[in-house]
């Protein structure tokens, strides 16, 4: 069991993710955390976990731990946000992905948040943005294309 073991389990892991075979990628990823645990790895797994089992409390725990132990890695970021989208919590997937981007993430974080995308301002801003004013004036407003 040596460090190229590792590294190769997680290579055909993340290239098995890209082409969606979340299966195998977990199998790759669970025998790479097996060998040698590292934050990357870890994070990995618990995205596969998140999508293959739905134990999505147990993901967030393991991607929040490699997280905190490596900080620096926008991957990490990336995954955790990945997981908050899968379980539903959109707020705390932007908030993730928004500290992915200040550690200096890259294309994918960028492009999660842009498909994700931001609401504009309501068009009264001393309003709350439920109240019945702004929602139907922001209502009108779109459908006359003013906004």
């Amino acid at each position: 069991m040596t460090a190229t073991n590792m590294t190769e389990w997680f290579a055909k892991g993340v290239e098995a993710l890209h082409h969606d075979h979340v299966y195998l990628a977990r199998a790759c990823f669970e025998q790479a955390v097996t060998e040698q645990r590292s934050p990357l790895s870890s994070s990995y797994l618990a995205l596969c976990q998140a999508k293959t089992r739905g134990t999505f409390s147990d993901a967030i725990a393991r991607a929040r731990e490699a997280v905190a132990a490596d900080p620096a890695n926008p991957a990490l970021y990336h995954n955790l946000g990945c997981i908050y989208l899968l379980a539903g919590k959109r707020t705390e997937a932007i908030e993730t992905f928004r500290q992915g981007l200040r550690v200096g993430g890259g294309e994918d974080i960028a492009s999660e948040l842009e498909r994700l995308g931001t609401r504009r301002a309501p068009p009264i801003k001393r309003l709350p943005r439920n109240h019945p004013v702004n929602k139907y004036l922001g209502i009108v407003l779109s459908r006359l294309g003013l906004r």
